[in-house]
């Protein structure tokens, strides 16, 4: 057995020592040897020149004094293996000259990329473990400690060169910058002894010879004093787990060793590692906080990286998370959005459940609107209940009394509906609500706009000789309500067996809050309807306008005009407002706008005519309004 080393420093000393250590410890161990056999060695210092190297290898390979090759003669010696270092442009002329005579050359060092060859240099066998793992392993280090400006010092040497290349590109990769690569001066060896299970087949393999050798070395585990056993893979390399380990200098000069964490190969081939920083021993002036190694400061939660033009990937700015997104941990690449039923924090560090947001009524709008709903009926029915009473009195008989009813009805029954807005909308509330509004208010602007017409025919008919007076009577102006109502109807049945409105929740009006709404399924049902309304409602305006100066005691048509002027009012103004709002607030303007359209009506109609019926009864006389139309 051999061995070469380096040239010329102390740590060639401590080799030659270890050397040393280890074959005594193998030639006194009765299960590797066998009593009659002693593994020998020859340590060479081939001093960094080829031709002395050629020397020692052609002095190994013959026994005479007089270096001859091929040509053996003398004392007969076992060479089975040539171990060193393979670390520089000798080793290729070492593994050329060892693969003559199928001696192996055993590397405790990392090798050269091309002796990776296996078909150039068949008998180079590779000792120490794979780099690839210890290229992973530094940079799942540097991650962990969050240093991502780190730079590099490697041998100036093929290797080193290879370091730097191939561990640049790593750290790169992983997001870790490299300001610098410097090359030094620096060598380093490693020793592995064989033991373990398979001693019998060493025994078996050194009393051999060296040409059985190599199929011992492809097939089989070796037992490092550091990191315990290592496993040849199908390429010869070895694969191993490796101990992270913290150099302590004490006081007086010693080093101590102390394993802070690992770096496990699992099965699917990935490498885990572990880190217990309890254990790791800082420098006392890092006590107070972890060395830091960044361009920039850390993104804090919240907030995530935008790359900066022209620098590199690790200096970067920060900005926070757009709206809906969050961040929870530091120097986030991208915001991750939050689900539907959740919106961010304050922070935008997390995301936390919205709030369930309806017009009930148990909160202070929702009960307003209930007690101004309640109010408004009762006076409807109030102004009902009278007008049924006075039935037969001149101001209730003026203009169609059933008209005047069937509008009473009307109002009274928009004032009900205000309540299937109110609440948790249901699969009925909402297959109705939109349908009875608009079905309510046809009637209901039907009836003022019969009214209307009835005043104008009225007059026309009390011209000498016009037919228009065939027309005066119930039937014009149920006529007129019919028609101009089943219109509406027919349109919302339309709409409701294409699109029929469903239970719904939006999620994205109001941050932080989810809204329990009806979705009307056909938005042209809605507009649709709300535009026919304001039609009828723009005839029954322009009609009575043109109308309020017809003489006679019997004329409406001044208190029609006001009233359409209110309803149009309310209704124009809640086009912009309704699609200005959000959330529940959006029923509260349909639900104001019904009740004060509704109101307009009922007291811009009917009050006037209740005051006369009860505080006024002697205005409500034949005589009286017979008087008035003469102008007396």
């Amino acid at each position: 057995m051999a061995a070469a080393t380096s040239c010329g420093s102390e740590f060639d000393v401590l080799i030659t020592l270890w050397v040393k250590k280890y074959f005594l410890e193998i030639n006194q161990n009765p299960r590797l040897l066998p009593n009659n056999i002693t593994l020998g060695y020859t340590i060479y210092e081939n001093v960094a020149h080829p031709r002395l190297t050629h020397n020692a290898l052609l002095d190994l390979l013959p026994s005479s004094r007089e270096t001859i090759p091929n040509y053996k003669c003398g004392r007969k010696n076992n060479l089975l293996a040539v171990l060193e270092a393979s670390e520089s442009e000798i080793s290729i002329d070492v593994s050329t000259l060892l693969s003559i005579y199928k001696v192996p050359q055993v590397s405790h060092g990392f090798p050269l990329a091309v002796l990776e060859d296996r078909t150039r240099f068949p008998f180079f066998y590779q000792m120490a473990p794979t780099e690839e793992a210890q290229y992973l392993g530094i940079v799942k280090l540097l991650l962990h400690f969050r240093w991502t400006w780190v730079g590099l010092f490697a041998p100036e040497n093929d290797n080193g060169d290879k370091f730097r290349s191939t561990l640049t590109a790593l750290l790169l990769k992983s997001g870790i910058c490299v300001p610098f690569s410097l090359t030094i001066s620096e060598s380093g060896s490693y020793f592995y002894t064989p033991s373990g299970e398979k001693d019998d087949q060493l025994r078996k393999v050194l009393s051999q010879g060296q040409v059985n050798l190599h199929p011992f070395l492809r097939h089989f585990q070796f037992y490092n004093s550091s990191v315990g056993r290592v496993d040849s893979d199908e390429n010869r390399d070895l694969a191993t787990d490796l101990d992270i380990v913290n150099m302590i200098m004490l006081h007086n000069g010693s080093i101590w060793s102390v394993k802070v964490g690992s770096l496990e190969r699992q099965a699917s081939g990935e490498l885990k590692l572990s880190i217990d920083q309890e254990a790791i021993v800082w420098p006392r002036w890092y006590k107070e906080m972890l060395p830091s190694s960044r361009c920039t400061q850390s993104c804090l939660p919240g907030h995530m990286k935008v790359v900066l033009e022209g620098q590199p990937i690790c200096c970067y700015d920060c900005s926070p998370c757009p709206e809906g997104t969050i961040s929870t941990q530091e120097d986030a690449d991208h915001c991750k959005k939050c689900p539907e039923d959740q919106y961010p924090n304050r922070d935008r560090t997390q995301c936390v459940p919205k709030t369930v947001t309806v017009l009930s009524y148990g909160e202070p709008l929702g009960i307003s609107l209930v007690c101004f709903a309640l109010l408004l009926t009762f006076i409807s029915a109030f102004v009902l209940l009278v007008f049924i009473k006075y039935m037969n009195t001149p101001v209730v008989k003026a203009n169609n009394r059933s008209l005047s009813y069937i509008l009473l009805l009307s109002l009274l029954l928009s004032f009900l509906s205000c309540f299937l807005f109110i609440g948790q909308p249901r699969k009925v509330t909402c297959l109705l609500r939109q349908t009875a509004f608009s079905t309510i208010f046809s009637v209901a602007i039907s009836s003022v706009l019969a009214k209307t017409i009835t005043v104008v025919v009225a007059f026309m008919a009390t011209k000498p000789g016009n037919r228009m007076r065939k027309w005066l009577g119930k039937s014009l102006g149920n006529s007129i309500v019919i028609f101009c109502s089943s219109i509406q109807v027919g349109f919302c049945i339309f709409c409701l067996v294409i699109s029929p409105p469903f239970p719904d929740s939006d999620m994205h009006s109001q941050p932080g809050q989810i809204t329990l709404q009806c979705n009307e399924g056909s938005v042209a049902m809605f507009y649709g309807s709300l535009g026919y309304m304001g039609f009828l409602a723009a005839i029954s305006f322009m009609v009575a306008f043109l109308a309020r100066k017809l003489p006679g005691a019997f004329n409406e048509a001044k208190l029609i005009t006001f009233s359409m002027l209110v309803f149009c009012s309310v209704w124009v103004s809640f086009v912009p407002t309704y699609l200005s709002t959000k959330g529940k607030y959006t029923v509260v303007v349909q639900v104001f706008s019904i009740l004060a359209s509704s109101a307009g009506l009922l007291g811009c109609i009917f009050i006037p005519k209740c005051y006369i019926v009860l505080l006024r009864p002697k205005m409500n006389t034949k005589e009286h309004l017979m008087a008035k139309s003469e102008g007396v």
